[in-house]
């Protein structure tokens, strides 16, 4: 198993009937430093079978970060794309932004491409001052589907997301901090606190609180044109000249077919 997963009780008074009241803060570590954490399609089934293991556990409140000097490269290039990685991507961050408990990404270090995906999924994020952000998928001439365009623009701004998505820059923590990506500085023992006093809250209003703000995340889909062009960028020669660029350490050369 790479994800590893830590539970911690809420650092406040209980009542004498509530001693036996499960863990309610749990972080979750994607542990895979000689990948820089990266995602294929193991551990993203791994991971999204974490975040509902917290959720059935009782957790309250859910921190996730990386092992190592990275929170998460991105997708693993080594690994295998396709429909089964894309659905197991997607179903893991939908996982961690449904979930009806606060969710908090303790950014390490750089979050790049599926990396940014996953902090954005989470409610929060706390980032040391390594954090740094990315979308390069312009680079390898595949696509981040609408859900994470449109969330990217809601949470950062439409100005970042374009030079995120765009340019292929990367922001590093004070450019995401003025975006308004990072909501705190820290490290994992600062999440963990804050985790734990998030904890302490009343679980019925983050649960609804929750509900409300997905409900207004979500409220547009793509239109069947944009899904065609997502889907064609997957499917394109561009695509695998890119991985196969990667692989060979050239420059890629991309002819739009």
């Amino acid at each position: 198993m790479a994800i590893h997963t830590n539970q911690y009780p809420v650092h406040t008074e209980r009542h004498s009937d509530d001693t036996d009241a499960p863990p309610a803060v749990w972080l979750l570590t994607v542990d895979r430093p000689e990948r820089r954490n990266a995602l294929d399609l193991d551990h993203c089934n791994e991971l999204h079978a974490a975040i509902d293991a917290a959720i059935d556990g009782g957790a309250r409140c859910l921190v996730i970060t990386g092992a190592g000097t990275a929170f998460c490269s991105g997708a693993d290039l080594g690994g295998v794309y396709g429909d089964a990685f894309r659905a197991a991507l997607y179903g893991m961050l939908d996982a961690l932004a449904s979930a009806p408990i606060p969710t908090i990404a303790a950014v390490n270090g750089p979050a790049i491409g599926a990396g940014t995906q996953l902090a954005i999924a989470a409610d929060l994020r706390i980032c040391a001052p390594t954090a740094r952000f990315g979308v390069p998928t312009a680079k390898l001439g595949l696509a981040v589907d609408f859900w994470t365009v449109r969330r990217l623009s809601l949470l950062a701004g439409g100005g970042a997301a374009r030079q995120l998505l765009l340019a292929c820059d990367e922001l590093g923590i004070d450019a995401a901090e003025r975006a308004g990506l990072v909501q705190r500085r820290g490290e994992t023992a600062d999440a963990i606190e804050w985790a734990t006093y998030l904890a302490g809250l009343a679980p019925l209003t983050h649960a609804y609180n929750k509900l409300a703000l997905e409900a207004a995340f979500e409220a547009d889909t793509a239109d069947p044109a944009t899904l065609a062009a997502f889907e064609a960028c997957w499917a394109s020669e561009d695509f695998v000249e890119g991985r196969t660029a990667g692989a060979e350490r050239r420059p890629p050369r991309f002819r739009g077919r």
